[in-house]
């Protein structure tokens, strides 16, 4: 019986100062994020912009923080399909509430 021995995958993990970096883009799309929620002029997009840094934030996390850019494609995929279903029900919700537009406060 031949013992097979497991592959290894050896890539170059990121440095500490590109995760240095990641957590800069990350505080830059939040402090976005809370302006975004104060200008009276995008009130309208609000829930198109918020969405959309939402999501850059959780392919950024989930793509470095939890190594899935590293990983096997099979993870990368399981955590992309569970994203897109929950935004799928998130605007399925909405639009089943017809929330999508805020009135001027």
């Amino acid at each position: 019986m031949a013992v097979q021995q497991a592959q290894v995958h050896e890539s170059s993990h990121p440095t500490p100062m590109t995760y240095i970096v990641i957590a800069v883009i990350l505080t830059v799309i939040t402090a976005v994020e809370v302006a975004v929620v104060y200008m009276e002029g995008l009130r309208p997009l609000l829930l198109p912009l918020l969405l959309v840094l939402s999501t850059a934030k959780f392919v950024i996390v989930v793509g470095f923080y939890m190594h899935l850019k590293f990983d096997a494609r099979l993870f990368t995929t399981m955590f992309t399909g569970g994203f897109l279903l929950a935004v799928a029900v998130l605007l399925a919700l909405i639009a089943l509430f017809d929330n999508f537009y805020l009135p001027p406060a």
